[in-house]
């Protein structure tokens, strides 16, 4: 691996004009194909084999043309205080609007509220009005919503507060903003102080921006969604980041050791290059590995993520050694700047990575148990984690659709924004409207369903849909053990009438993503964790270390899992992080947030305890090693974790409920496992084991493939027939076209 990447950094080198050339063509490709594209669907939640889905296909089938993931929007409609919504003028007004809307070409049906039991409040001061359309939501044209908005302004004008809801209004989800440019500019910042010199630190910027632009106009030219592109975004930039950063780092300490601009290049992409592809292996292995979830969505964020961490690699080790082609002399030091290169002074005063290693390691015991108790508590919130899928009530208080919520909550009581849709299957009953009546009366009899509709029948008489209103809110635990009663009742109507009851809509859907994910979550773990584990186990040629690491991810996830929790079930720090409402974790961020934080997890691993392998393989004692590869590594890691801490952080304002979620968790996970795990755990753990801890049985080490990460057979000098001619130092030197050499491995 070192030797086909040594070869592979030189060869970008000496072809930098056309290796950059290339990159650009390949970016300015992907935009057109972008630019080119329609409009991305918002992500659906299809699940094969669950009872929503099984629902939602039986509608689609016995009820043609319904439709059932058209989009609907919701009027709600508030007298003036002291009035009720049935007045006189209140009521003109009221119809007047529906009327307005009914008139729209995509239109479906509008149901007046005056004309539809329930549709108004007992007390008369709440209304509301559903609107039926033919078309998806991101179908809806311009026109069509903005005829919906009016109608609301009109009924504002005539003193009715009107608030609106539903599908047709999902808000556009922001691809950039201000919070991630803040995220970048302190990713610059902290590049500049890690390096000294613009040039090293506006390289990695560079090349990031480079890498998602080809990975997320890829995501937007195959269509999809924009959640999928913003965590796909998400994570291009922060890794594109760090893995650059670390071959820089490389370069200027290969530098420094004497070696020329070439030389210098092939070894950082050889070495720290090496780091980068496995590091990368271990997050596309948990990105992709989500796939076995069995949610479509999930998948596709899965992989969609993988594929910009996939790229951010492949810029990594060609595009930035091309670069360093041309600011060779630019990225290094200002006093190395000046003093032309040259040997680097050995001893000196340690670096704060050097003491801290050596305070760890005298103290080995100590320090792991204050580290692994630290942790231990602040997870102690993950005890009480509480999944579901938050909808408009997680939405801020100054959106519309947060309003009609609220309205409809006061109005019609908590369980009036969760409905349970039921469908009949009477198809194999010999009474189907029998069969249905009884569905009716039982759903009626159920404790926690305030309110049920009269079956309707399909065109052949053989679906029934109902609607149940239940008395808690849809995200409520007491909603998720109703739905369930229900579908034991269901049973029974089976056995006595032959027919088959199915509960859907919303809330049942999100209670059986809840589910599937919490299947999924053993069969995840150990798949990822497997594969990863082997994928250490080739590159330390180790079976502890890997060990260790799985392990130290497990209180890294942990923590992030407390911090979750803490913030958004139980409200601390809310208001400074813009939550609106505390409740349920969304189902997916889980599975999701282990995925990302495994990967993640194991990149510092990976940068960390490779250069304290590089160094024992080379003949250092176990403690000398670790000190060596945080003397090397210490600095880089830190910034690396401050970088993507910065990035992650930089999505906590965006007003999805998920991306916020996600931001607030992988920012967390990142500080507790760089620099309480890999920076504290990881030493104390390598120093108890000592030589152990490199131990591999021999009838293994002969069956693991070498792939030579540290760069052994690098050292000392480059392979046979790849000697670096002498060049000048200058950054503008001219490009000769016979300086070339074929990548071979």
């Amino acid at each position: 691996m070192a030797t086909f990447l040594y070869r592979l950094g030189r060869f970008s080198f000496r072809r930098r004009r056309l290796v950059a050339l290339l990159w650009v063509v390949v970016l300015a490709a992907c935009a057109f194909a972008a630019a080119k594209a329609p409009a991305a669907p918002e992500d659906g939640f299809s699940m094969p084999g669950t009872e929503s889905q099984k629902a939602f296909d039986l509608l689609d089938q016995r009820f043609p043309g319904s439709n059932s993931n058209s989009a609907d929007a919701r009027i709600v409609f508030v007298a003036p205080k002291g009035q009720k919504v049935t007045a006189g003028a209140n009521k003109a007004a009221v119809e007047k609007i529906v009327a307005d809307v009914a008139g729209g070409d995509q239109v479906k049906g509008v149901l007046d509220p005056f004309k539809m039991a329930g549709a108004v409040s007992k007390d008369g001061t709440t209304a509301y009005s559903t609107v039926s359309y033919d078309v998806q939501s991101i179908d809806l044209t311009t026109a069509t919503t903005d005829a919906l908005e009016d109608a609301a302004k009109d009924g504002r004008d005539a003193g009715l507060t009107v608030e609106l809801g539903g599908s047709a209004l999902v808000p556009e989800s922001e691809l950039g903003g201000t919070t991630e440019l803040v995220g970048v500019a302190a990713a610059a910042v902290v590049l500049l102080i890690t390096f000294g010199s613009l040039a090293a630190a506006g390289l990695p910027l560079l090349t990031a921006i480079v890498g998602i632009g080809v990975g997320v106009a890829s995501i937007v030219a195959v269509g999809m969604s924009t959640t999928t592109t913003t965590l796909a975004l998400m994570l291009g930039l922060a890794v594109g980041i760090d893995y650059a950063l670390f071959i820089v780092s490389r370069y200027r300490t290969e530098r420094m050791e004497g070696h020329d601009a070439e030389e210098a290049v092939a070894r950082a992409v050889g070495t720290a290059g090496s780091a980068v592809v496995f590091a990368g292996l271990t997050v596309v292995i948990a990105l992709a590995g989500l796939a076995v979830v069995g949610i479509p969505v999930l998948t596709k964020m899965g992989f969609a993520a993988a594929s910009t961490v996939v790229i951010a690699v492949l810029v990594a080790v060609t595009l930035l050694p091309a670069l360093l082609g041309f600011f060779r002399k630019a990225v290094l030091p200002r006093a190395q700047r000046k003093g032309h290169g040259g040997q680097r002074a050995k001893g000196g005063r340690p670096n704060l990575g050097t003491r801290w290693a050596g305070f760890v390691i005298r103290r080995p015991l100590a320090v792991l148990v204050l580290s692994v108790l630290g942790l231990g508590l602040i997870s102690v919130p993950a005890l009480d984690l509480q999944l579901g899928m938050p909808g408009d009530e997680s939405q801020p208080t100054s959106t519309t659709q947060r309003r009609a919520y609220d309205a409809l909550a006061d109005g019609f009581g908590p369980g009036f924004n969760g409905p349970l849709t039921v469908v009949v299957d009477a198809k194999s009953s010999d009474d189907p409207k029998a069969a249905a009546a009884r569905a009716a009366k039982q759903l009626t009899a159920t404790d926690g369903i305030v309110a049920t509709t009269p079956p309707a029948f399909n065109q052949a008489g053989d679906t029934a849909v109902l609607t149940a209103v239940p008395s808690t809110g849809p995200s409520s635990a007491d909603t998720t053990d109703l739905v369930h009663t229900i579908r034991d009742e269901a049973r029974g109507l089976k056995s006595d009438t032959g027919a088959t009851m199915l509960v859907t809509g919303a809330t049942a859907v999100n209670i059986d993503v809840s589910q599937k994910v919490n299947d999924a979550l053993l069969p995840y773990l150990a798949l990822v964790v497997g594969l990863a584990f082997l994928l250490l186990m080739v590159v330390f040629r180790s079976l502890l270390v890997p060990l260790k690491a799985a392990l130290g991810f497990l209180l890294s996830v942990a923590a992030a899992f407390g911090t979750i929790v803490a913030v958004f079930q139980w409200g601390w720090l809310a208001d400074a992080l813009g939550v609106e409402q505390t409740g349920p974790v969304m189902s997916m961020m889980p599975i999701f947030l282990i995925g990302v934080v495994f990967g993640l997890a194991m990149d510092y691993e990976v940068f960390l305890v490779t250069r304290m392998r590089e160094a024992y393989v080379h003949g250092e004692r176990p403690g000398q090693a670790i000190v060596t590869g945080f003397r090397h590594s210490a600095r880089v890691v830190g910034a690396a974790a401050v970088i993507m801490i910065a990035v992650f952080a930089g999505f906590i304002g965006m007003n999805e409920s998920m991306i916020k979620m996600m931001g607030v968790g992988l920012a967390a996970a990142v500080f507790f496992d760089a620099f309480v795990v890999r920076m504290t755990v990881v030493p104390a753990v390598l120093a108890l084991l000592g030589h152990r801890a490199w131990w591999l049985p021999k009838w293994l080490d002969r069956v693991v493939p070498q792939v030579d990460v540290e760069g052994e057979k690098l050292h000392g000098a480059a392979p046979a027939g790849l000697r670096p001619e002498s060049e000048p130092e200058s950054d503008s030197k001219p490009e000769s076209e016979s300086e070339s050499d074929p990548v071979r491995v």
